[in-house]
């Protein structure tokens, strides 16, 4: 174990001081490639995505995927140390995404390696991809195109090696109420502000019937409003976004379907692909976690999970509270903790 973490570490310093913005992961997925190819592995590659198959890989077994991200947001204002740089202090190992994600990444590719020298009655596959932290299309999505049926799915992310069993789904909602222009002094024109109002009241007031025991309800939010060109002109136009967050009671086309049916004016959705998701707590991983004792959850925020239409949990070394903040670090002895978990989840599990 000791030698899986000094690797998994010196690994992940090596990583912070290649830049690695979503959508401009080249230079990071480079490097990994190389590192993997040396350690003897033969590398798939599709754009910045990489993954690795079990050597041994038997169509009859099923298939599991370990999966995180090599991409980061960019550094938060208030960093007293420099983000690309790699920073270890007193067994905190600072730098952009030490915790978000690639203390997983580096932690799910040593237990891939341990894992596959062994027999077990599925096959791996370990994949760090990119474009997460933005949700793009050429991250996970586009890779599972490439990959075998997968049956399960651990995703790496700063979980505090809690177990997310379940994972709110995201929708973004443009709406547009229309009126009628006309001068503020005289009763002419219908202000379309008004007419938004009543709908921005209803996201307010209006809950979903179907409350998930892990989630909660389905949560809306209006977060953006716009109208108006000048104060004596009555607007003919407000427009207003709504952030949806959904559970896994319902599929985001029939929240939208449900509030397009309560409202005046006009709805768009960005995208209803970012679903909710759920992984009975029957299945064998889960049954295993909760015999070493280890915490389930629902999580509020939106990972590569959304976009796995197969079972799956979240569960990784850091804290989400960590993530996006100045200074972000990860600590070694979570990254220890977080492979021996992993073993222990994954090594003789069967499906």
């Amino acid at each position: 174990m000791t030698e899986l973490t000094t690797d998994a570490v010196s690994l992940l310093s090596e990583m912070i001081e290649i830049e690695s913005f979503s959508r401009n992961e080249l230079a990071l997925a480079d490097f990994l490639q190389h590192y993997m190819e040396l350690r003897g592995y033969v590398v798939m590659r599709k754009a910045n995505n990489l993954w690795l198959m079990s050597p041994s890989f038997d169509t009859a077994r099923p298939t599991i995927l370990l999966n995180s991200h090599i991409d980061t947001v960019k550094p938060a204002s208030g960093w007293q140390r420099n983000p690309l740089q790699a920073n270890l202090e007193n067994g905190l190992l600072y730098g952009l995404g030490s915790n978000d994600a690639g203390a997983s990444v580096v932690s799910l590719m040593q237990v891939f390696f341990y894992l596959t020298q062994r027999q077990q009655a599925y096959n791996l596959i370990f994949a760090a991809t990119a474009e997460e932290e933005v949700s793009g299309s050429n991250g996970i999505e586009s890779l599972l195109a490439e990959l075998p049926a997968i049956h399960f799915a651990v995703v790496g992310e700063p979980t505090q090696m809690q177990v997310a069993v379940a994972e709110k789904g995201l929708m973004v909602l443009d709406c547009i109420a229309y009126g009628k222009a006309g001068h503020a002094a005289r009763n002419e024109g219908y202000n379309a502000i008004y007419k938004a109002l009543a709908d921005i009241a209803w996201f307010q007031q209006y809950h979903f019937p179907k409350v998930s025991s892990l989630l909660g309800e389905v949560k809306m939010s209006v977060t953006q409003i716009q109208a108006g060109t000048q104060h004596n002109v009555v607007p003919a136009q407000c427009s207003f976004v709504v952030d949806i967050r959904s559970n896994e009671m319902y599929s985001n086309d029939e929240i939208l379907s449900e509030i397009k049916s309560h409202l005046g004016c006009h709805v768009t959705a960005r995208s209803t692909r970012l679903s909710s998701t759920a992984t009975p707590l029957d299945h064998a991983f889960v049954k295993r976690a909760l015999e070493l004792n280890l915490s389930l959850y629902g999580s509020p925020t939106l990972s590569d999970q959304a976009l796995m239409p197969f079972p799956s949990v979240k569960i990784g070394p850091g804290n989400s509270a960590r993530s996006h903040t100045a200074d972000e670090y990860i600590a070694t002895s979570e990254i220890e903790e977080g492979i021996a978990l992993y073993i222990q989840l994954l090594d003789g599990l069967v499906l």
